[in-house]
């Protein structure tokens, strides 16, 4: 087994709450971790006989010492009650219940209903770079973090990548409530993946389905829950220039979005009008897993003002904010660390980071030039009092 940074997010947390909710993407994990976990009793609520032995065993199961794992908890609305009495029954009792989910709890009602003030949520992303140590960047580029995606069995891109969007469109968005039919899900995401890295257009993107924009906005929050999409939303400064103020969407594992958009290997990706955007979207996800895998607490933007001057990515940490400046150069120039130090000025951000391909790393307090594994290698082993 790959081990998992969240792990210790996930163990903290059970140190302080009746219940932890663990959200990812499917296949990203969450199973894998869950029962790795010492002295687990374990139930996949997608399968009836499980439901069965849990409704049955269901006062032994509640009151056992055992850390109670519950997979795909929102297949099983029925349980979340029985969870919430549980838990009111003894709230000093910490470490009893895991649930793993892969929709998030805006989309999980259950989660958010019953169990408010009662459990923590913790994300599990694919697998990270930081996880990965030993993958080539091309590698993980081309065909992103999925443990069955091809990271670990080169073979598996691009099949397994159609073939999990292929089920998600037909059986497991419409069962979260996803109301378009899976053909137009289908078309929806080759679109976005079409403007992955652009400002988000739900009126072009809707005329192109012939669906009211709305409607395109309600899918996209569907796409945002089932972890597909990250729709980053613009930094609001006051400063007198005029601000973008659409979000940008972003694909967030590239293996899913290269597979929509037919890449077929590394040499094919570098020479597509968009790899830009690729690398960029690969950045970001990166660096905001790592951070949440750290237990982080922060909020991600992007800055663009209509002449021209942007950050990619903006981390607001509350006392510190960090400008992050995206390059698929290996040589950034004299005129991006000015241009990026402007920038930065606009937000009062207190640390400048430009990220490329380069192969020599600058680090000082307030100002960072580096490749993107010795950046994450830096976020990893860095004590960040923030």
């Amino acid at each position: 087994m790959i081990p998992r940074l969240a792990a210790d997010v996930v163990k903290a947390r059970l140190a302080k709450y009746p219940a932890v909710t663990l959200v990812g993407p499917r296949q990203a994990g969450k199973t894998t971790l869950g029962r790795s976990l010492a002295h687990t009793a374990y139930f996949d609520l997608e399968q009836d006989g499980e439901r069965a032995r849990l409704d049955l065993q269901w006062d032994s199961v509640a009151a056992s010492d055992r850390l109670v794992v519950l997979d795909e908890a929102q297949a099983w609305p029925a349980v979340f009650p029985r969870l919430r009495r549980a838990i009111d029954n003894d709230r000093k009792r910490f470490g009893r219940f895991l649930l793993l989910g892969s929709v998030s709890p805006s989309l999980m009602a259950q989660v958010s209903e019953s169990l408010a003030g009662r459990m923590s949520v913790v994300e599990l992303t694919p697998l990270l770079m930081a996880e990965m140590p030993g993958t080539a960047l091309a590698d993980f580029w081309l065909r992103g973090g999925f443990p069955d995606g091809g990271v670990i069995d080169a073979g598996q891109y691009p099949q397994w990548q159609s073939d999990y969007l292929r089920l998600l469109a037909q059986r497991d968005l419409p069962a979260w409530g996803l109301p378009a039919k899976p053909q137009v899900t289908e078309r929806l995401l080759k679109m976005t993946a079409a403007v992955h890295g652009q400002l988000w257009n739900a009126s072009q993107l809707g005329q192109s389905l012939g669906v009211t924009h709305p409607t395109v906005n309600g899918y996209l929050d569907y796409l945002e829950g089932a972890f597909l999409l990250r729709k980053l939303p613009p930094y609001r400064s006051n400063i007198r220039k005029r601000l973008t103020k659409s979000p940008r969407c972003y694909w967030r594992d590239t293996g899913l979005l290269h597979a929509l958009l037919r890449v077929s290997d590394y040499a094919d990706l570098l020479v597509q009008p968009w790899v830009g955007a690729s690398w960029e979207g690969l950045v970001i996800e990166q660096v905001i897993g790592l951070l949440q895998a750290r237990n982080r607490r922060f909020d991600p933007y992007f800055f663009r003002t209509t002449d021209g001057y942007e950050i990619d990515l903006l981390l607001d940490f509350g006392r510190e904010k960090w400008a992050i400046e995206i390059k698929l150069s290996s040589e950034p120039s004299p005129d991006d660390f000015a241009r990026l130090a402007k920038t930065a000025e606009m937000v009062n951000a207190t640390k400048e980071v430009l990220i490329s391909h380069t192969a020599d790393a600058v680090f000082s307090e307030y100002r960072v030039s580096a490749s993107l594994a010795t950046f994450l290698e830096h976020l990893r082993g860095e004590r960040l009092d923030i």
